[in-house]
């Protein structure tokens, strides 16, 4: 049943958490364990909506690697911000809390941990509301906040949409922009920037990726474990590359390795729209060049009449064997008796670069989490707290940090709440 806070008591709420997801969890049953009274308020009518798209619903719950080399997928500037939270709140702690109250996780090969079938999303929301029941935070749903209040260099509550709630501490948790139906629509940047905080430009980040060359007919083809590289134009420098599975779309690419440099292939967008980053696919990543060349002509000499297509359907799945030999110059009927020296090296070239053409967009809206926010150097990395609002403390996605697909940004998220929490309420 929905809780709603009624306003108007005399005394204050000692902390205010704005945001219901995954940080401002952590952040709220934090801070009440820690004696704090604490209100949070959330804007749609449950808490927990976009914990309940991750990992496609199966919800990725974080990586099983030591600390250290999880904040050591983030880029320098983020990894060193996140230390100090990452210790304080580490995966085994989050995973404690889970398995306490009955829940099984289990690690993929890959590090990355989920929920025990048939246990998915749905239930770790449903886990972390009677959590946040459990430890006595008062809920406020269906209740947006409007603005941040800021009186003598202190924030002192908020504006909702049914009144003013005033507070000692307030956290601003209230994630980014991405997959706006879950209620992260950017709201808390306004906010903040309206008040004087400094926020990155936002760019996309664990998103799909739109290519120049729209291939409906590929929709719903996977390539399993090829090494996506992004470059600056078609002989340009290699700017990122990522190793794993890669699914096509109406639109252009999405699957791990697309989600993965989406950060850098929308940077780059941003930078210079017309020299536009393309994207290749290795899809033979375990043989170099040489190596690969030498197995496939000795292929040829031993089968002079099998079809040139075959020596390519190896690499991907049927519906892409004949583009791919097309792109390398090569009629797919072709038996290898009658390949050249140059259509061989053309076509063990595809199969090393295969060149899918320019990022068209990199959509902000279907991003897992977005890049930039608010910056790092105006937030205490100790605390969680505001270098221009003593009581003011900021969470999880809202702040400028991004990591890659795996279970890294919710561990974020888990582990600047937790921060957060405890701050706030140490510090009342």
């Amino acid at each position: 049943m929905k809780q709603q806070l009624h306003t108007g008591h005399k005394k204050p709420a000692t902390v205010i958490v704005v945001g219901g997801g995954a940080a401002g969890i952590i952040a709220s049953t934090t801070a009440s364990i820690n004696g704090a009274r604490t209100v949070l308020v959330e804007k749609k009518d449950r808490l927990g909506m976009k914990i309940l798209i991750s990992g496609g619903g199966k919800c990725n719950l974080t990586h099983d690697g030591d600390m250290q080399s999880l904040a050591a997928q983030f880029r320098r500037n983020e990894s060193l911000f996140l230390k100090p939270a990452f210790y304080s709140f580490t995966n085994k702690d989050f995973l404690k809390l889970l398995h306490d109250r009955g829940m099984h996780t289990y690690v993929r090969p890959d590090g990355r941990v989920f929920p025990v079938d048939p246990s998915d999303a749905k239930d770790v929301v449903s886990l972390l509301s009677d959590y946040v029941n459990e430890c006595r935070v008062s809920v406020t749903t269906d209740n947006a906040v409007t603005r941040l209040l800021v009186q003598d260099g202190r924030a002192v509550g908020v504006e909702t949409q049914t009144g003013s709630i005033f507070a000692d501490c307030v956290i601003v948790s209230v994630g980014g922009s991405s997959y706006p139906a879950t209620g992260t629509t950017g709201d808390g940047w306004r906010w903040l920037d309206h008040i004087g905080h400094t926020i990155v430009p936002i760019r996309a980040a664990l998103a799909p990726i739109y290519l120049d060359e729209g291939r409906p007919e590929w929709s719903g083809i996977a390539i399993r474990d090829a090494i996506m590289c992004v470059r600056m134009g078609d002989a340009g420098k290699e700017i990122v590359k990522w190793r794993g599975d890669v699914l096509f779309t109406h639109k252009g690419l999405s699957g791990p390795s697309a989600l993965a440099v989406s950060r850098n292939a929308a940077e780059l967008l941003s930078l210079n729209s017309s020299n536009r980053p393309i994207v290749e696919l290795d899809l033979s990543p375990d043989e170099p060049f040489e190596q690969l060349h030498a197995r496939l002509s000795n292929e040829v000499r031993a089968n002079p009449r099998k079809l040139v297509s075959a020596l390519a359907s190896p690499f991907v799945p049927a519906r892409l064997v004949m583009p791919l030999v097309k792109s390398a110059n090569i009629e797919p009927d072709t038996l290898c008796a009658y390949i050249t020296s140059k259509g061989l090296k053309s076509l063990v070239s595809q199969i090393k670069r295969w060149n899918l053409g320019p990022v068209r967009a990199v959509p902000l809206e279907r991003g897992e989490v977005v890049a930039g926010g608010v910056s790092l150097e105006e937030v205490d990395s100790q605390t969680m707290q505001s270098k221009l609002y003593p009581n003011l403390y900021l969470c999880g996605e809202v702040l400028d940090i991004a990591g890659p697909v795996g279970g890294y940004n919710l561990q974020a998220a888990w582990s600047t709440g937790y921060v957060a929490g405890l701050s706030a309420a140490r510090s009342h």
